[in-house]
């Protein structure tokens, strides 16, 4: 076990002492306090050891050092992107970040079972705003793949969803390297009904507009899609995806099913009311929707696996299912920092 992974399981107990959203303060204020000390981030290159030069990959005309990233909810804002880079992600996508500033949802609005390493989060877009988040992605570390996830605000009704999305897009595209179409989201009233192919379809166009407009072009866009579509609702929706020529899809958010909770934490979870899960539950029902996704959308076309993803085996079969990157979220908050390098690992060393 890495000095990284075994750390993270002495600290663990202190941190989970916290209520979920403390806690992930009290880690984003340290990264943030330790980020700037002059060769912080290299020892921690050197202790998490970086990808194998196997892992490398050319998707939708970029390089990323290995197919794992982290899934966009974790961080933001862009704020401890050299972090994670010396921690060996191939890439990272920030965000939800939204056209105007707003606080999210009402607090408490994340919760945790350690136990079944699920998440249960109705954050609700908080967001300082894409001009404040442009900004700060200026100073972006080199050598690392962003992605930058936008998402409408709360109170813009799905009417105008379009003029939201393209009032993010043009301000964080120019600063990333891929952007992707958050519509998945159950936190945002009425979010998910973008998802129709009759809503989807003019949205898609638009931003591809909008992208051309802003000689954008080559720069890959895709959109990101919930666990909880009907099977004919999910082909439907790919098919739009697909012909409109947007560059991949991404799959997927959380879910709303309290199925994949057991039915000894069910009650807990139903009194803590709204709000999206993901983790260790997910898996099953993620990979259901991907390998649907993937036998559905044109050979090639690029696809990120997202959901319930916790280890080198989950990473493996995802790239078995025809997924050429794969993202992580909640399993590195079970985990810890050392995750990101043990899956480098088995990727490359599967019986290590």
């Amino acid at each position: 076990m890495s000095f990284l992974l075994s750390a993270y399981r002495t600290l663990r107990p202190l941190l989970f002492r916290l209520d979920p959203e403390p806690a992930h303060g009290l880690a984003f204020g340290l990264g943030k306090i330790a980020q700037p000390i002059p060769g912080t981030t290299n020892l921690l290159a050197a202790m998490a050891g970086q990808p194998s030069p196997s892992l490398a990959r050319e998707v939708c005309g970029l390089h990323f050092s290995s197919p794992l990233g982290l899934a966009a909810g974790l961080d933001k804002g862009a704020e401890l992107l050299p972090i994670w880079k010396a921690l060996g992600f191939g890439f990272v996508e920030i965000g939800t970040v939204t056209p105007r500033p707003q606080p999210g949802n009402p607090k408490p609005r994340l919760f945790r079972i350690p136990t079944e390493g699920l998440i249960l989060n109705r954050m609700g877009f908080n967001s300082e705003g894409a001009e404040v988040v442009a900004r700060r992605l200026k100073h972006r570390p080199s050598g690392l793949i962003i992605g930058g996830n936008l998402g409408k605000n709360k109170l813009t009704s799905e009417e105008q969803a379009l003029d939201d999305y393209r009032m993010a897009y043009r301000l964080i595209a120019p600063e990333v390297d891929y952007t992707a179409i958050n519509i998945s989201s159950p936190n945002t009233p009425g979010l998910r009904k973008l998802q129709a192919p009759e809503a989807l379809k003019p949205l898609l166009e638009g931003l591809l507009v909008t992208r051309k407009d802003l000689a954008l072009e080559r720069q890959p866009l895709f959109v990101k899609l919930a666990p909880d579509l009907e099977s004919e609702e999910l082909d439907a929706i790919v098919d739009v995806i697909a012909a409109s020529g947007l560059d991949g899809i991404i799959a997927t958010n959380t879910t709303l099913d309290r199925g994949i909770v057991s039915e000894a934490n069910r009650p807990k979870v139903q009194a803590w009311g709204d709000g999206g899960l993901s983790g260790v539950g997910l898996k099953d029902k993620a990979r259901e929707v991907r390998r649907r996704i993937l036998q559905r959308m044109p050979a090639g076309m690029p696809f990120m696996a997202c959901g319930g993803i916790g280890n080198g085996a989950d990473a493996r079969e995802a790239l078995a299912d025809g997924a050429p990157l794969i993202q992580i979220y909640s399993a590195l908050i079970f985990q810890g920092p050392g995750l990101v390098s043990e899956i480098n690992r088995q990727l490359v060393s599967p019986s290590t």
